[in-house]
């Protein structure tokens, strides 16, 4: 039904100066969007906005026009999501100037994990890669493989959402260590590389220049 995923849609208070932080990430945008090598990032500005939040994720629907997208029902808990045709199933972007080259996995805090799962893999055909309950971490995790990109669902059933929302996003890059100095040569703060959840990672969490969101690197 859906190939893969199309966007993830950024609301900010202020277009510009978001445009700039994160193209010290990013490759460079086309218009409103950083094509990324599995999804693009869209920004779009909201007067009045507090603060930047992921507002929405977009699934890619070859069968819509081109530049064109559509509602997609949410399910019992109004998640924000739409379908579109921004790019294309095969598109393939080479990384940035810092070695960012796709979206590792995107965070969804939810209060319903059963929900979650008749949405996304028996209505909308995402894959589930893994259920599991892990405490530490926050509770019953879901992840969602499709599209080279995970969607990662959490739910803690001691303290839900009110609603629920996207909460954060983990880029993916080449070489940790070379893009890094990379960033620390454009101004952009981050904490020590430490060992990843998944063996074999490597991370390192973003401090500046990502719009404020809970945002961190991974290499293998």
């Amino acid at each position: 039904m859906f190939p893969a995923f199309d966007h993830i849609l950024i609301e900010v208070p202020v277009l510009g100066a978001a445009a700039d932080d994160y193209a010290r990430l990013l490759p460079r945008p086309t218009g409103d969007s950083f094509l990324l090598g599995n999804v693009n990032i869209r920004l779009s500005q909201v007067d009045g906005l507090a603060r930047p939040r992921i507002a929405s994720l977009a699934l890619l629907d070859p069968a819509l026009a081109s530049g064109s997208s559509a509602p997609l029902a949410g399910g019992p808990g109004n998640i924000p999501l739409s379908r579109a045709h921004s790019r294309e199933p095969d598109y393939q972007e080479p990384a940035s100037a810092c070695g960012i080259y796709a979206v590792d996995h995107l965070v969804l805090q939810s209060g319903d994990a059963d929900a979650c799962i008749s949405l996304f893999r028996d209505q909308l055909g995402l894959r589930l890669a893994l259920d599991q309950q892990v405490p530490e971490w926050g509770g019953r995790m879901l992840f969602f493989r499709h599209g080279k990109m995970t969607l990662e669902v959490i739910h803690n059933p001691e303290d839900p959402p009110a609603r629920d929302f996207f909460w954060g996003i983990t880029y993916l890059c080449l070489d940790i260590d070379a893009t890094l100095a990379v960033l620390d040569a454009t101004g952009v703060k981050h904490s020590p590389v430490r060992e990843g959840r998944k063996p074999g990672t490597r991370v390192s969490t973003l401090k500046s220049h990502c719009l404020g969101l809970p945002t961190l690197l991974i290499s293998p």
